[in-house]
């Protein structure tokens, strides 16, 4: 059996979404994350299965739940895909020490009845009141946040830790922030800011770049209210960009606009922008403050007033800095490290007690048979 520093290597599977492949070709956050956790945890040794679209690219092993990523698939039901993929990996879960989901809540049932080894990442916003129920049905079930903020509508499920996501180190490189323009990279929602971009940008007078995805249930806010702003003098829309275009795009900007309106559970593109060493000026919401150093690695603002005179104060900012605490804070490697500690207590704590249900937050009083 091979050794990964005294500790025999793990067999393990990545259980990810199918709307994206591993990695996605442009957005898709949770996507991203298992491909940076998935090379990493086979660099160093691990036996990875990943169980994603068949498009996906990675040194593991994959197991296709559909040919393509359903987005690119026209897929009429994505639910009925995810639940056959869940499936199959039950079927298969005699091959693993330890099953790694990141689709939600779609496998719990199937979770609690198998009693095998696992955890799930939640990747997505808890504060929707019809999520309680199902959370709560399943408050035994291990699971990892991505950000303190995240947990915060659902305090007293099964938390084991929070695991913030992570980038490898080589994949983006300090920029000198010479483009002379403000950066907006995300979606066309209305909980991303873009129209507060714009605003900030205008009052800062500073030039707009927006990298942004349309979604389809976006198409109406985008025609209503982004449309007029994005012909403003000074914003320049470029579309959807993937991985091979982001280091010039966030490298030559002078900061990261992220004035959010909504909870965001982590934001993969605050990350990116500090391993390009491009500070990042952020709304308050969310996973903000455990992300971004207020004046490190740029400014936490509540108000438009706040970002612009954040933007003015940009130079404050050392870029070298941003990169220093990216590479102390939000490696990949730091990231698979975190969770390979939480594989191995979760199936040491199993293996101690094999009679006993998952492994509970400490706070917890109850047992489960």
């Amino acid at each position: 059996m091979r050794t990964i520093n005294g500790h025999a290597a793990l067999r393990i599977a990545q259980v990810a979404p199918l709307h994206e492949s591993v990695p996605p070709q442009r957005y898709g956050g949770t996507e991203r994350v298992v491909a940076n956790l998935t090379e990493e945890l086979v660099g160093m040794g691990h036996d990875v299965t990943v169980f994603a679209s068949g498009d996906s690219t990675t040194s593991a092993r994959i197991v296709p739940g559909c040919a393509v990523a359903l987005r690119h698939a026209g897929c009429a039901d994505a639910v009925a895909l995810h639940v056959a993929m869940i499936e199959d990996v039950y079927r298969r879960a005699h091959d693993f020490d330890v099953l790694h989901f990141h689709v939600d809540y779609l496998h719990f049932p199937a979770s609690r009845r198998e009693g095998r080894v696992h955890v799930s990442t939640m990747h997505g916003r808890l504060d929707l009141p019809e999520l309680a129920p199902v959370y709560g049905a399943f408050d035994d079930l291990p699971l990892v946040s991505i950000s303190d903020a995240q947990r915060a509508p659902l305090p007293d499920l099964a938390w084991q830790r929070t695991i913030h996501h992570g980038l490898r180190g080589d994949s983006l490189a300090l920029g000198d922030g010479r483009g002379g323009y403000l950066a907006f990279l995300g979606r066309m929602s209305p909980e991303k800011g873009l129209d507060r971009a714009i605003e900030i940008a205008a009052r800062a007078g500073m030039p707009l770049r927006v990298a942004a995805k349309l979604d389809r249930a976006d198409r109406d806010y985008h025609d209503r209210v982004l449309r007029p702003l994005l012909a403003q003098p000074g914003v320049e829309y470029l579309g959807e960009i993937g991985d091979r275009d982001k280091q010039e795009f966030l490298g030559g900007a002078r900061a990261l606009l992220f004035p959010i309106a909504w909870p965001e559970p982590f934001g993969i593109v605050m990350i990116e922008a500090m391993a390009c060493g491009t500070p990042v000026v952020a709304f308050a919401r969310g996973s903000v403050r455990e992300v971004v150093d207020h004046g490190v690695t740029g400014f936490v603002c509540e108000t438009v007033d706040d970002a612009v005179r954040a933007v003015a104060a940009i130079d404050t900012v050392p870029r070298d800095g941003c990169r220093r605490r990216f590479e102390d804070r939000f490696t990949s490697r730091r990231m698979a490290a975190d969770y390979i500690e939480l594989y191995r207590r979760l199936a040491d704590a199993r293996r101690d007690h094999p009679d006993r249900g998952p492994v509970l937050h400490p706070r917890r009083k109850h047992a489960h048979g």
